[in-house]
């Protein structure tokens, strides 16, 4: 093999359309993203839909898609399978004409049969080569097999494993062509990776018992294979294998749950790598520092956790104009009218710092597009007194006379409430709030003022006004 300084590196993300972008996929596209760019070379998408019945273009859609989110942009593809059965019929060709294939007539029913008696007799379940002797063709469907070394070991210089050696009496003569003419996915991936040029093969370690076939069958095309890497699975908190009963697995799940792409790259780069003690990567410094030297032999653990802290972090960080853009389909999930650009970055600007996803930063926002529909009952008891009532009223006389409404009025507004009223600054600001929001707890109730503009304050506190006075014209 040639060193990474004579050739270009070419990595490739693979995925079968037969579900979503998950997790676990999403991190094999990001190391090979990675590694293709900190060597300055090229990352290629491949469709892998020879699975005819159960790939879907609504499955290809969402793997672009969240492929797209997370900001992987490939160089060259994507590249279907399925459009190049023409390809691996040449190469088919090239195996025939080396005398490494031959056809296979057994029926599933007789591989069955066959399989369940090696099992009764403590036999390993493999295919046993019985066509592989027979001398003329028989007239009848068949498959195609490689014919696989029977003796021998395999040795695979893994580079994150180390070396993996495997034993060819474990290996059975591997189907390449099913009887409908299709190619299986060894005999394609192989393919695809010498006609495309594919130096690094990064992938999951639940595929590294393919490796030894796919080897195999380098070797009967007298090609080179390219250099493999063989990640550790992700795990759940429970240490069993990622799935759906420890959170949602599906990439784009989390976009629609307000995650940021930037969290989710952070999140994903730390299952399996590290960079010493660093926890916050930028998109360059990933793609200067990684290695697969940095990649941990033990598998990485999901943590809910530490993705939603990542998540409130990387909020805090985004710059407030851009943020404004992404909470918009969240607004308008909930219904909410759009405001003016300018009052919902302000919106972003007040809301960011206490939340951890859009969604929750949209919940937060709903007292901006509409006035509550009740007021919480602690709140009620504890600052709807009489007194406020007056005051609130009296403020209504003080807001009507201002001819500029910001957030230093505002200010000055309270202070004078204050002075003529002998109150708390905590008591009016937190009466104001429940008016205002129906809760306690808001952002600083000058910036909410301030959004809200003056017409929506009046009317607001005027309705707190009245809900007061009924209050005590009940008590009475």
């Amino acid at each position: 093999m040639n060193s990474l300084k004579d050739e270009t590196v070419r990595t490739r993300f693979a995925p079968s359309p037969t579900g979503y972008l998950h997790i676990g996929g999403a991190r094999t596209a990001l190391f090979n993203y990675l590694f293709a760019k900190h060597h300055k070379g090229k990352f290629i998408l491949r469709i892998e839909d020879t699975d005819q019945e159960r790939s879907s273009e609504e499955s290809i859609r969402g793997i672009v898609e969240g492929l797209k989110w997370l900001g992987l942009d490939w160089d060259e593809g994507p590249y279907f399978q399925s459009e190049r059965r023409a390809i691996y019929h040449q190469y088919l060709e090239k195996l025939k004409e080396r005398d490494k294939v031959y056809d296979c007539y057994c029926t599933p029913e007789e591989l069955e049969e066959r399989r369940t008696k090696a099992l009764a007799e403590g036999k390993k379940p493999k295919y046993d080569g019985r066509c592989r002797k027979l001398k003329s063709p028989l007239n009848k469907a068949s498959v195609i097999r490689l014919k696989t070394p029977e003796t021998g070991y395999t040795k695979i210089n893994d580079l994150i494993k180390g070396e993996v050696v495997f034993d060819n009496v474990e290996l059975d003569d591997l189907i390449l062509i099913r009887s409908d003419g299709f190619p299986t996915y060894n005999f394609a991936v192989v393919v695809d990776d010498i006609t495309m040029g594919m130096t690094h093969i990064i992938r999951g370690d639940d595929h590294l018992n393919n490796t030894p076939r796919q080897f195999h069958l380098y070797e009967a095309l007298g090609c080179n294979p390219p250099q493999f890497a063989h990640v550790p699975l992700i795990l759940g908190q429970d240490k069993s294998r990622l799935s759906k009963r420890h959170g949602a697995t599906s990439v784009l799940a989390y976009k629609e749950m307000g995650y940021l792409p930037q969290a989710m790259v952070n999140f994903l780069i730390r299952l399996g790598w590290s960079y010493g003690d660093q926890e916050i990567f930028s998109p360059d410094e990933l793609i200067e520092k990684f290695s697969l030297k940095n990649v941990g032999k033990a598998a990485g653990v999901f943590n809910a956790e530490k993705l939603l802290w990542l998540n409130s972090y990387y909020l805090k960080h985004e710059n407030d104009e851009a943020l404004s853009h992404l909470l918009i389909p969240f607004l308008e999930k909930r219904g909410f009218v759009r405001r003016e650009k300018k009052d919902l970055v302000k919106i972003v600007a007040c809301l960011k710092e206490r939340s951890k996803t859009l969604e929750e930063m949209a919940e937060a926002a709903e007292f901006f597009f509409k006035p509550p529909a009740d007021y919480a009952p602690d709140a009620v008891r504890k600052f709807f007194t009489p007194e406020m009532g007056n005051i609130i009223l009296d403020m209504i006389k003080y807001i009507k006379g201002m001819t500029s409404f910001n957030k230093g009025d505002i200010e000055l507004l309270f202070q004078k409430m204050q002075e003529k009223n002998n109150i708390k600054l905590v008591t009016l600001a937190q009466g104001v709030r429940v008016a205002l929001t129906g809760k306690s707890v808001s952002p600083g109730i000058y910036e909410v003022m301030e959004i809200l503009g003056k017409e929506e304050v009046i009317e607001r506190l005027t309705r707190a006004g009245d809900y007061i006075i009924q209050m005590k014209n009940i008590d009475k």
